[in-house]
Parts: C-alpha cells; sequence; structure tokens
C-alpha cells in the first residue's frame, strides 16, 4: 500500500518501517441538497466501496450503513496562451451513508461574527483610500506624493 522504500528486515535490527497509505479522502460540501445522514468525500482513484467503508470504520470509528462511488470527468477549459483545450483529471466522488440515527451537519466555517469583522476592516479601507484621494489632489504639481513628503 505505500511506495516508499524501507530498508529490508533484519535480525536483531529494530524493526524501523512505518506504512502509509496512499489513500486520500477530503470531505466536500454537496452542490445539491443531500439527505442529513449522507456525507460526500472526494477520494483517490484506486479506492474502492469496501476500502471507503474500512477507512471510515477502522481509523474514526464512523458506522457506515451503505457507500455509492462514482467517477466525475474534471472540467475542461481553454488555455490562455495557446487557446488549445486542457482537461483536468477526473476524480471519484463518494457518497456515505450513515445509520438513519446519526446525521452530519456540514461545519460552518465562516460564522457570522468574523463576517463583521471583515466588513470592519472593508469601511476603514475605504476611509484609507477617500484620505489618500483628498490629500493626493492637494499640490497639483506634485501628483501621486503624499502631503508628508513636503519641501
Amino acid at each position: 500500500m505505500s511506495t516508499r522504500w524501507y530498508p529490508l528486515y533484519r535480525r536483531g535490527n529494530p524493526q524501523l518501517r512505518v506504512f502509509l497509505p496512499n489513500f486520500y479522502m477530503k470531505l466536500i460540501k454537496p452542490r445539491d441538497p443531500q439527505p442529513k445522514n449522507v456525507v460526500q468525500f472526494e477520494v483517490s482513484m484506486q479506492m474502492t466501496k469496501f476500502d471507503i467503508k474500512n477507512y471510515l470504520e477502522k481509523i474514526y470509528n464512523v458506522p457506515v450503513e451503505n457507500v455509492v462511488t462514482h467517477v466525475r470527468m474534471g472540467q475542461v477549459n481553454r488555455s490562455k496562451f495557446g487557446g488549445y483545450l486542457v482537461k483536468e483529471d477526473d476524480f471519484k466522488v463518494a457518497y456515505v451513508s450513515l445509520p438513519a440515527t446519526e446525521t452530519f451537519e456540514f461545519p460552518d466555517l465562516f460564522p457570522e461574527e468574523k463576517k463583521n469583522e471583515e466588513d470592519k476592516q472593508m469601511e476603514q479601507i475605504e476611509n484609507l483610500k477617500k484620505d489618500w484621494e483628498t490629500n493626493k489632489g492637494r499640490d497639483k504639481h506634485r501628483q501621486g506624493a503624499p502631503s508628508w513628503l513636503g519641501l
């Protein structure tokens, strides 16, 4: 399962092998509404339904009822410089159904408190831009020079 080479095991030497999986699972916010007990993941192309189920049950102790996978085609875009078509890699999507008693809610990554702070910071930036514009036009012969840079 691992692409890393390790020294051969020799009797008397300490065991230096650590096996890391080549799989990845990325939690995705679904583009279509899903039931409360369905979670969507982007997984590596080599993973099967059984691998996904075992991965979640053994490592994260999540009870899994059903797994449905399908392969989505990567987007086809036009290149900026040559004008030729470039296709992104295909990827596999897994829909994991939890038992009916379990529910999953996607975490709120951008709470209102932080949004309010960002709004305040944007207001400060706008005020600073207005001050800059007013101070920039004071000396017509030295455009763009700040007012504190006087002779």
